[in-house]
């Protein structure tokens, strides 16, 4: 089920429960749009991270610690300023709204009482952080937003806060039954629109529960049900609504096939009976175990879209670049034809009528006769000196140029590792190791950083343990990968990669040990499915040697090695039988 009311109407329970009476004791905001707020509670500790995230806004009690920025931004500041060392006295949730208000009691500057509400909007793209006075007037928000940016409503400082209603919706918590089968379910419409249009807080995923419990189809027109279904329907939606004003919720996560999240919900979700559901001990629990993996991905293809986007630009250069010095190399191959038109005109020049245009001469190189074009403006040795300039021109233009086309593939290589790399990025570090390999190899300018603005955290391999008991690391980077094989790995370790596709170095520790089939298996797997275009591949080839077999490519970038002794083995790209470990 979707971020709607009915989830926010879970959590604002369980908030209210847990934070009510607590302190907030810290505030940390990592990122342009989130916050994490550390309350103290019960001779507790909690952290509630809130998100206005346009693509995926987010409120949960987590155990995840972040780092604060060493410099904090200026909403951070002002909530330091107003709210931190306040007591929160009520968490409320207005209507079904998918919004959230936090009422802290505190002290101004001059130490009297006065109160503050921190406001949570769960809203999609108008999701927002805002922070409120006992006057009901916007202080700051963590997004502003100015006229020219809604016509509906400002969220700047000294406006006075509202939630702004789009379009008229009954209140699910108060709604009456006459109201929903007369006023709800009637004109004209498929059923789930109906439901999710004209009431609010209910998502379209919701409004087709609720359609499937009452044994419809949400995408059925209402002119296709008949009374009777009308008012089982109606009967369904009152039973829902009850349990959600009674606070009568039970959050889990529903798994699909593959024993991955395909949906969370804090009410029963029928329509998923055939699948796997897993009960969670709170709403927070379940919206980690669906949301978590998938706002950190978020979080990093936002962060890396121009690092992205920058390498695309210059692989498509490269590219470019590759095909027309293939083009002029090709047309370098007829350097051999006027090297003979030379050395043929040199030995029967004495043949040759001036003014001639052309002459047919015996190749005595293959037996056969060639017509060679002549200028008859010169001599036969003059056409021959001509043709050898050629010869001699084409020659250094193909050494060049052959020179020019190992760099541009090295290149080429270079980036499309690199765009391998930014797809595997588990973490910020990792984008910063990315982004310096690029900076040194002059792709990107580098990034002037004031010392002392940003802590700097260090980019780390991923290590596995195989089913014998073996460590393997990852290298997730051109210069994780240069480390782990020639600082982490030892000459009698193995190194495994994929043949001819941009990919991941896997280093297998021997640790002086026999290494059993089952682990160089796995070990080919692992590069394997860390290598590019692995989801479409059923089995990539891949090369493995000892680690004393690899030499780095002398001026080459970092990550690239040569080898002269390898096998190879076809895997399977999957990480089954590997346990991950830090």
């Amino acid at each position: 089920m979707a971020f709607d009311g009915i989830t926010v109407a879970h959590l604002t329970q369980e908030l209210s429960g847990a934070l009510t009476g607590g302190c907030i004791s810290r505030i940390i905001q990592p990122e342009k749009d989130e916050l994490y707020l550390t309350i103290k509670n019960n001779k507790e500790s909690k952290i509630l991270y809130m998100s206005a995230s346009a693509s995926l806004p987010l409120i949960y009690l987590t155990d995840s610690k972040v780092q604060a920025p060493l410099t904090a931004p200026n909403f951070c500041m002002l909530l330091r300023k107003h709210i931190q060392g306040g007591r929160i006295t009520a968490i409320t949730q207005p209507s079904l709204e998918r919004v959230i208000e936090i009422a802290i009691d505190h002290r101004d500057e001059l130490g009297d009482p006065c109160t503050r509400r921190l406001i949570i909007e769960l809203m999609g793209k108008h999701s927002n952080i805002i922070l409120v006075n006992g006057d009901n007037v916007i202080m700051d928000s963590i997004k502003r937003v100015p006229s020219f940016m809604s016509s509906v409503r400002e969220v700047l400082p000294g406006r006075d806060y509202f939630i702004p209603m789009t379009q008229e919706k009954v209140d699910p918590l108060t709604v009456s039954r006459d109201t929903i089968f007369e006023n709800v379910l009637s004109g004209s419409g498929k059923l789930s629109q109906l439901i999710y249009k004209r009431i609010t807080g209910i998502s379209p995923e919701a409004a087709e529960e609720f359609c499937y419990e009452a044994g419809l189809d949400g995408g059925s027109p209402l002119a296709a049900i008949s009374e009777n279904e009308k008012a089982h329907l109606t009967d369904v939606l009152m039973a829902r609504f009850k349990a959600i004003a009674e606070g009568q919720f039970a959050a889990h996560v529903v798994l699909d096939e593959h024993k991955e999240p395909r949906a969370f919900a804090s009410l029963p979700l029928t329509m998923y009976a055939d699948l796997e559901s897993v009960p969670c001990d709170s709403v927070s629990e379940a919206l980690r175990l669906f949301y978590a993996e998938r706002n950190t991905s978020t979080r990093l293809n936002e962060k890396s879209a121009n690092m992205r986007h920058a390498v695309s630009v210059a692989l498509d250069r490269v590219l470019k670049k590759a095909a027309l010095q293939e083009k002029q190399l090709k047309d370098t191959e007829k350097k051999d034809k006027y090297r003979i038109y030379g050395e043929l005109l040199n030995a029967y020049g004495y043949a040759v009528e001036n003014g001639a245009s052309s002459y047919e001469a015996f190749n005595y190189y293959d037996n056969t006769h060639l017509t060679i074009p002549l200028d008859p403006t010169l001599t036969a040795s003059e056409n021959a000196q001509k043709y050898f300039a050629r010869y001699q021109k084409l020659k250094r233009t193909e050494s060049s140029l052959s020179e020019q086309l190992t760099a541009t593939y090295a290149d080429k290589a270079q980036l499309e590792s690199v765009l391998e790399a930014i797809a595997i990025a588990e973490n910020d570090a990792d984008l910063t190791a990315i982004r310096l390999e690029l900076e040194n190899s002059g792709w990107l300018k580098k990034k002037y950083i004031k010392r002392g603005k940003v802590r700097e955290e260090k980019s780390k391999p991923m290590f596995f343990r195989s089913s014998d008991g073996f460590i393997l690391a990852v290298g997730k980077n051109n210069l994780q990968n240069d480390e782990l094989t020639f600082k982490y790995a030892n000459g009698g370790d193995w190194w495994f990669h994929a043949k001819g596709r941009p990919g991941s170095h896997v280093i297998l520790k021997t640790e002086g040990k026999e290494v059993p089939d089952r682990a160089f298996e796995e070990a080919g797997a692992l590069a394997a499915y860390y290598s590019k275009d692995s989801k479409e591949s059923p089995k990539i080839e891949i090369d493995y040697t000892l680690r004393k077999n690899l030499k780095k490519t002398p001026g080459g970038a970092p990550g690239f090695v040569i080898y002269h002794q390898n096998y190879s083995m076809m895997a399977v790209p999957t990480l089954e039988g590997l346990e991950r470990i830090e």
